[in-house]
């Protein structure tokens, strides 16, 4: 009996990812559905706390698959980052900084006034002010989206994690802080991480280039090649208790600066893209447990709100000035909802310090369950509004 228990447990996540995939290739088919948003519900439902048939995702090999499946897509994002245009167009930039600005100063009143504590209404402040990057990036790949809202929704998400990785690394220095008086680990584990975290990304941006042009295989064979380094990249961050955010975003960042091209195919790195953005889908949903879902779901609704017109009027108040409609301004906003992939493994990080942030931001786990499912489809439906994908341009 403890081996037949054994056995099933072994295959309990193949499984998952088999039905996972399955549903979302079905749903899509029927109801026009992003694929992430069912992948999400499936390991909901069949995650240790619902149905029982996914353990707990605290096994360090499906942890560490997650960062990289992350790690792949912040890559992407952070290739698609065109510094020259925020040089030319720096409305873009104050955009994104009021946007979240904004979100973090409304979300922190909001969970006070629910009487969350000091700490904990920071942390959410500053989660809160990310944008999924891995709801936005694979629904634009799947729709083959382009266009103005496209381009902006990509750079904005991009800029809204910067901001909020740096805050969220900031309150937990203040956190290490009150609770060991020791300003230098603070440090360590605040400013000091992001920085040692992209001078990585940075050093591989520089180096892979560097290393395909000597073995002359710079041109369209070189997905293997950044895959690679993406997987030793976050298992280095991950080693070394650094985050993978800032280090993957360099990366991605310094290749594009170094001139290196890359096709459509490499952008979605292939079949392993695709089969690790279904493991990453349900094991940020296998997290989330349904007691503590309900527990939060008042303050959570709440607070979805809140960011939801924070978001959206930060980006239409700024619209004309950074060359657009205020009707593009407002799709951009709305195609900004998209948050949980970024939350949970962010969260994740954190578990070396012994933080159980998730246990103490209950409103968190009933937003992340919310916009794992409904986030993707109003990025979806704001992409299709606007005309950019391609369906929808004939319309």
């Amino acid at each position: 009996m403890p081996e037949l228990f054994s056995i099933v447990s072994d295959l309990a996540w193949p499984f998952a990812l088999a039905i996972a995939w399955v549903a979302g290739e079905i749903g899509h088919r029927w109801t026009g559905l992003p694929r992430i948003s069912i992948y999400g519900l499936v390991g909901f439902i069949l995650a240790n706390a619902q149905a029982g048939l996914l353990s707990s995702p605290v096994n360090i090999s499906i942890r560490l698959l997650a960062n990289i499946a992350f790690g792949l897509i912040l890559f992407e994002l952070g290739y698609r980052i065109n510094l020259r245009w925020l040089r030319n167009n720096p409305w873009l930039g104050v955009t994104s900084l009021v946007k979240a600005g904004g979100t973090f100063a409304v979300v922190y009143v909001v969970a006070k006034w629910f009487g969350m504590p000091f700490v904990p209404s920071l942390l959410l402040s500053s989660l809160a002010m990310a944008t999924s990057p891995a709801a936005v990036l694979c629904v634009v790949n799947e729709q083959r989206s382009s266009g103005q809202v496209t381009e902006r929704i990509l750079h904005l998400c991009a800029f809204n994690c910067v901001f909020a990785v740096f805050t969220f690394k900031i309150v937990v220095g203040l956190w290490v802080f009150q609770n060991t008086g020791d300003i230098l680990h603070a440090l360590w584990n605040s400013l000091i991480v992001l920085l040692i975290s992209a001078a990585i990304g940075g050093l591989f941006g520089v180096a892979m280039p560097a290393l395909l042009k000597g073995l002359r295989n710079a041109g369209s064979d070189s997905t293997v090649a950044f895959a690679i380094a993406l997987v030793v990249l976050v298992a280095l961050t991950h080693t070394l208790k650094l985050s993978p955010v800032p280090a993957a975003l360099a990366f991605g960042l310094m290749a594009r600066h170094r001139r290196i091209a890359l096709s459509q195919a490499q952008q979605n790195f292939g079949a392993l893209g695709n089969l690790l953005t279904v493991l990453l889908f349900v094991f940020m949903a296998a997290t989330l447990e349904w007691p503590m879902v309900i527990a939060g779901a008042g303050l959570a609704l709440v607070l979805l709100v809140a960011r939801f017109v924070v978001k959206t009027v930060g980006v239409v108040a700024f619209a004309h000035f950074s060359g657009i409609t205020w009707w593009k301004g407002l799709l951009t906003g709305v195609a900004l909802t998209p948050i949980s992939a970024f939350v949970i493994l962010l969260l994740e990080q954190t578990r070396h310090l012994g933080i159980g942030l998730m246990d103490e931001l209950a409103a968190l786990a009933a937003i992340t369950l919310l916009l794992e499912v409904i986030g993707p489809i109003i990025t979806l439906w704001a992409l299709v509004l606007a005309k950019e994908v391609p369906g929808a341009r004939k319309a």
